[in-house]
């Protein structure tokens, strides 16, 4: 018969692994800004909101001493900071070239 333990590894297993997919799932958006050279359609905004969500995330790790939470959204705001990059780097490249 599964227990309830079994419930809660189970939930926390792919918590855990969704705080590392969650991670790599910026990739795709850095990737395409950088192999077109353009960020046409990024939305500055809502990438700079997901590291402000994210630091806050790793705050509270920090204070709880989550050390797979303080991991795991480390690497997600290193992907999401990439993109944040990305897009300024290139929205203000392109727009010096309209000037």
């Amino acid at each position: 018969m599964l227990t309830t333990n079994f419930f809660i590894d189970i939930i926390e297993m792919m918590f855990g692994l969704g705080m590392f997919i969650n991670a790599f799932l910026f990739l795709p958006q850095a990737f395409r800004i950088y192999k077109e050279k353009s960020a046409v359609g990024v939305s500055l905004s809502t990438f700079a909101g997901f590291l402000i969500i994210q630091l806050f995330i790793i705050l509270h790790g920090i204070i709880h001493q989550d050390y797979p939470l303080i991991l795991g959204f480390s690497l997600s705001m290193l992907t999401c900071g990439l993109v944040v990059a990305f897009t300024l780097f290139y929205k203000s490249k392109n727009n010096k070239k309209l000037v």
